[in-house]
């Protein structure tokens, strides 16, 4: 059977930056197997895979790969997926709903604007666990090669949530977050112990008044060494920034964009929108560019 395969570069309209996904449209029939196997050729990440709603409560639904496992939801990969869908389809600007793998039914905008295609995702209410205890930190620091004078003091290190979990960790500079060398082994071996595979390292001291937030994220234990742009991280950290007080909201929103991947060599923007609700819910959007890579057939 014939799909269609694109390679979309998410957060980003300069092609080979941003974040690079896989996406697969009419991916009804593939094995949970088949899928596993293409991700793991292409090697992005996450592979996004896109198939017919089979509910009343979606109008699409679509499964994210990395190369080794299954994961729940996706940032970077249903900015991916939806902008593959529009450009493929012709589709019109509009709102939809997508359900994923791990049955979150997320709200899913698409706007249209000549040939530039931005798709926003609203990942839903932040969930904000434990604290990393004095020795976690150590390991964690030691992990990335950094030490605790790169700490930044005004945040705790604590597990945070829309849809997929990580460990975020302030440190005070841009020089202090490009430095990072990490441990795949010694990640791997933490995320075990605290329950959260990801760890998203950031700081505000970005040298550009544009962008609120510079950042890397480390996911080794689910096959992913580095990724380079990651609406997932960005979510949950615009939630802890109002949460802990960090960046007040203004008119009950916090709105700002966050730079990731630069020490990649892949540089994209997220622009994340945080809602300040009654009983505290923080309802949180992301928004980014993409483009194509490349289109193929996929025989499979």
């Amino acid at each position: 059977m014939r799909r269609v395969l694109y390679q979309v570069d998410s957060f980003t309209r300069t092609p080979f930056t941003g974040n690079p996904a896989g996406v697969v449209l009419g991916a009804e029939g593939l094995s949970d197997a088949g899928m596993l196997a293409i991700a793991r050729e292409l090697n992005n990440s996450e592979t996004a895979f896109v198939l017919p709603a089979d509910g009343d409560d979606h109008d699409v639904r679509v499964r994210f790969f990395t190369p080794t496992t299954e994961v729940p939801t996706c940032g970077h990969a249903t900015v991916a997926a939806h902008f593959a869908r529009t450009v493929e389809y012709g589709l019109p600007p509009g709102a939809l709903r997508q359900r994923t793998g791990g049955g979150l039914v997320q709200r899913v905008e698409v706007r249209r604007d000549g040939d530039r295609v931005r798709v926003g995702m609203h990942q839903g209410a932040a969930e904000f666990g434990p604290h990393l205890d004095g020795g976690q930190i150590d390991r964690l620091l030691r992990a990335l090669g950094a030490g605790t004078g790169d700490l930044a003091d005004d945040g705790p290190v604590q597990i945070v949530s829309t849809g997929h979990s990580k460990v975020l960790l302030p440190l005070r500079s841009r020089a202090a977050v490009d430095a990072l060398r990490p441990d795949p082994a010694a990640l791997a071996a933490l995320s075990r112990q605290v329950g959260s595979n990801g760890f998203f390292v950031f700081t505000r001291d970005t040298g550009d008044p544009a962008l609120l937030t510079w950042s890397r994220m480390f996911a080794p234990a689910i096959g992913i060494a580095e990724d380079p742009v990651t609406g997932n991280g960005h979510g949950p950290l615009g939630a802890y920034l109002v949460h802990h007080g960090i960046v007040p909201p203004r008119d009950g929103r916090l709105v700002f964009t966050g730079r990731q991947g630069a020490a990649m060599g892949r540089p994209g923007d997220v622009r994340v929108r945080v809602d300040v609700r009654p009983g505290g819910d923080l309802p949180v959007t992301i928004t980014g560019d993409a483009v194509t890579a490349f289109r193929a057939e996929l025989h499979s």
